[in-house]
């Protein structure tokens, strides 16, 4: 018997379409109001590189949290085995 195993996906499409299109409104926002500051460019710089810095280590954090989770579960797992096997 032939069974094809199925990819399940955590997230529906229209909710990675929601979380990357309020990312991508936003960065966009921020950009616009940087561009319209009565500021010199020494100051808009500051704020697009204070910007930048939050849109990566937010994907940092969330990678590593998301990894951590993953790790708990799969010690969980093995230590759920093994004493099993016992």
């Amino acid at each position: 018997m032939n069974k094809v195993k199925k990819k399940v996906y955590r997230n529906t499409t229209s909710f990675n379409m929601m979380a990357w299109g309020s990312f991508a409104f936003f960065v966009i926002l921020m950009l616009v109001v940087l561009y319209t500051l009565k500021e010199p460019l020494m100051v808009k710089g500051y704020y697009l590189m204070g910007c930048v810095g939050l849109i990566s280590s937010s994907f940092t954090v969330s990678k590593v949290v998301r990894d951590n989770q993953e790790d708990e579960e799969n010690y969980n797992k093995l230590i759920g085995q093994q004493t099993f096997e016992q």
